[in-house]
Parts: structure tokens; C-alpha cells; sequence
């Protein structure tokens, strides 16, 4: 698995993560094979939040023997100073360790929770006491608009940035280019969500397979047209969805990883056309 540089901070993370969402529900010893199997693969990188049901009491255990050389990253919900840490000791608790290598606010949408995160007793003030204490290394955001995003990384000198970049978005929604600038703007390492997603459901549309809110791509070629196209932008690693399928097709398409050539970016392009992407929303 190749690895790259995570913005100014030095660490070299796995251009593919394991997504927590992919022990959700499971026993602990389907989730011991899949944390195995991740780091037999060459996968450094781990993302989890709170808001995965009981992934991080899975993970937790699954990751531990491995945890010296892992990059554990953890997300919150809460805005508030106190419901931070408060969110803070308890995902270290569950997930059995002493320090999280990221810690992120987690799916940033407007400026109102912008001003609740920055503001007197927000959740900022926990990063930062986290960071001075050495429970956290590194702090940074996951968004899903691209004004929140670029509004908190001006506010605050984020060291990374969690978002989609998938190549619907980019051509039928024209979302994500503006974002991906100013983080690299600011330095900031940029980390990449659902890029094998493949539409937004239509309005009554069943439930299409375990991401249950979008359809992702139907093969591992499709798979692999859609990593390269996110890892041919400036970005450090992309998360697959929460599904051991479509992850091992990601990781697949990782070994021997090479930049989309000008034929194969006209021919996404040509495949987005007419595709209603997942953002924005």
C-alpha cells in the first residue's frame, strides 16, 4: 500500500483508511480479522466517531495490538466545550487508547455551528487543552459543504480536512474544486470521503445495498476508475464506504496505484453525465 504525507504534520498515512462504519454490528472477532486483515495490507490509517453506532467499542479492541503503528483519527458531533470532552473521554476510553492522532469536528455543515465550535465554552477549547494535554496530536474537520469547510479552515489553522471528492461531485455538481484549494491554501492535509460513491437515491427509491443513502459503484473496474480519480488530486487518503465488499475492491485497487490518464478522465466525465450527484445537497 503506498503511502503520502498528510499536509504539514509529517505523518505518512496509507492512500486507502479503514472506515470504523465497517465493524459496526459486528462480533469482535469478525472485527480482530478485519483490523488483521487492513494491516496486513499495509493500512496504517483508522477513522471512527461516536455517531457509528458500537464501531468504536469494536474497534477499540480489534486495533489495539496494532495501535503503536496505527493513525487513529476520532470525530464529535458535540459544539460545545463540555460535550466535547466529555465525547473526548469516552471515545478514548472505548476505543482503549491514551491519544487520538486526529481528532475532527465531525460533518461541519454552516456557520452557526462554526460560531458555536469558535465561540466562548465551543468545542475549539477542548481541541486545543486536548492537544496542549497530549490526548490529541493533530486537529481537523470533516465537512459536506464546502462553505463550512473553507469558513473553518479560515478561522482556524486546521491540520486536516475530511470531505467528499468523488468524481460525480466534481463534474455534475461542480463540488469539492473550491475546497480542495483553500485547504491546500492553508496547508492543510486533505483526506477523501465516498469516492466510490455513484448517485444520490431518487425520492422513494429503495435502499440500495449498506450505504442505504446513495448508490456506489457496481464492479471493481468502476472502483478502481473511481479511486484513481480521487487519488489523482492532491490527497492524502481516501476512506471507502462501510462495506467489506466494496473496501477489499478499493484496496485492490490501490497495489500498483497510477494517475488517471486524459483518455480515462473524459471517459468518468462522460459516465457522471447525467448522474445526480450526492452534493451538494
Amino acid at each position: 500500500m503506498q503511502r503520502r504525507t498528510l499536509g504539514k504534520t509529517g505523518e505518512s498515512l496509507s492512500i486507502v483508511g479503514f472506515g470504523g462504519i465497517l465493524v459496526k454490528g459486528q462480533t469482535d472477532a469478525v472485527a480482530g480479522r478485519l483490523v488483521a486483515e487492513a494491516i496486513e495490507r499495509g493500512i496504517n490509517y483508522f477513522d471512527v466517531a461516536p455517531m457509528y453506532g458500537d464501531a468504536q467499542a469494536r474497534l477499540g479492541p480489534a486495533l489495539q495490538p496494532y495501535r503503536k503503528s496505527a493513525f487513529l483519527a476520532c470525530k464529535t458531533l458535540e459544539r460545545s466545550k463540555a460535550g466535547a470532552r466529555a465525547e473526548l473521554e469516552e471515545s478514548l476510553r472505548l476505543l482503549r487508547t491514551d491519544h487520538f492522532d486526529l481528532y475532527q469536528f465531525h460533518a461541519v455543515h454552516d456557520l452557526d455551528e462554526i460560531d458555536q465550535i469558535t465561540g466562548p465554552d465551543g468545542a475549539l477549547e477542548t481541541f486545543v487543552a486536548a492537544r496542549q494535554a497530549g490526548l490529541v496530536r493533530f486537529i481537523g474537520c470533516s465537512a459536506h459543504s464546502e462553505e463550512a469547510g473553507i469558513a473553518l479552515l479560515e478561522r482556524f489553522p486546521l491540520d486536516s480536512v475530511l470531505f467528499p471528492i468523488n468524481y460525480v461531485c466534481w463534474h455534475q455538481g461542480q463540488f469539492g474544486q473550491r475546497l480542495l484549494a483553500k485547504a491546500l491554501q492553508k496547508g492543510a492535509g486533505v483526506l477523501a470521503l465516498k469516492s466510490l460513491a455513484r448517485r444520490a437515491l431518487a425520492d422513494g427509491e429503495p435502499r440500495a445495498g449498506p450505504e442505504g443513502w446513495y448508490a456506489s459503484v457496481e464492479t471493481p473496474a468502476e472502483a478502481a476508475l473511481a479511486l484513481r480519480f480521487t487519488l489523482s488530486r492532491p490527497v492524502t487518503a481516501a476512506i471507502p464506504p462501510g462495506n467489506p465488499e466494496r473496501w477489499r475492491w478499493a484496496c485492490d485497487a490501490a497495489e500498483g496505484l497510477k494517475p488517471l490518464s486524459d483518455e480515462e478522465e473524459k471517459d468518468l466525465r462522460q459516465r457522471s453525465a447525467g448522474l445526480p450527484p450526492l452534493f451538494p445537497l
